[in-house]
């Protein structure tokens, strides 16, 4: 009875806690999305527009925001003032290590998006034997084609548990192991380090690992 308790509070914890935490997250942005309003003047303050408080309007306000920095970021006067303003975080000893963090993991979250990885797949990597997850990134130049005398592709293979960071290793199409999973998948599956798989192809790509690895090495 002991173990039979013992597992269903933990089979408890493990729904209660995702759910109980992204609900915090969200309470605790939509909370400090509205706060944002508290800069504004008092006249000038939504609340005293409007005659009555409206929860959540401080998400608009921050959407706003955030499509101006974007409309910014994209022309030549907005990213030189955002070059301005990181090098001046980058002198500061302390602000600089949290703003280096920070910009690391805004990196990996939204690095998979990149158009510039086409394809996951498979390679022997660091060594024969071991494999690991990578990303196909495009084609080498001539000069790289006609020097190995074989057809070959450029791939990155991200690190663990940061993803921006990584070797990119020219690798002949032959030793390439195409996979079905996504890239998005694949980023998730590297930042875990392996412990989050792609839902309902974990056991398809097992299955198939070892043919699709006896065809590739013929």
């Amino acid at each position: 009875m002991k173990f039979n308790l013992k597992r269903i509070f933990l089979a408890g914890l493990a729904v209660t806690v995702p759910i109980g935490l992204t609900l915090y997250i969200l309470v605790f942005l939509i909370g400090m999305m509205d706060g944002l309003l508290t800069v504004m003047p008092a006249k000038l303050h939504p609340d005293a527009l409007l005659g009555v408080h409206i929860p959540g309007l401080g998400i608009l306000v921050t959407l706003v925001l955030i499509l101006v920095c974007g409309l910014m970021a994209q022309s030549i006067v907005g990213r030189r003032i955002m070059r301005f303003s990181e090098g001046m975080l980058d002198r500061i000893p302390v602000v600089r290590s949290i703003h280096s963090a920070i910009k690391k993991i805004v990196d990996s979250m939204f690095m998979y998006r990149s158009r510039s990885f086409r394809k996951v797949v498979l390679v022997e990597f660091p060594r024969r034997g071991a494999y690991t997850v990578a990303f196909v990134t495009g084609t080498p130049g001539d000069e790289i084609q006609s020097k190995t005398g074989k057809r070959c592709q450029s791939v990155y293979v991200p690190t663990t548990p940061n993803p921006t960071s990584g070797y990119f290793v020219v690798f002949p199409e032959e030793d390439l192991i195409q996979l079905d999973m996504t890239v998005e998948e694949a980023f998730t599956l590297v930042i875990s380090g392996g412990i989050v798989n792609p839902p309902g192809r974990l056991r398809e790509e097992a299955a198939s690992l070892p043919q699709k690895i006896k065809m590739e090495n013929g």
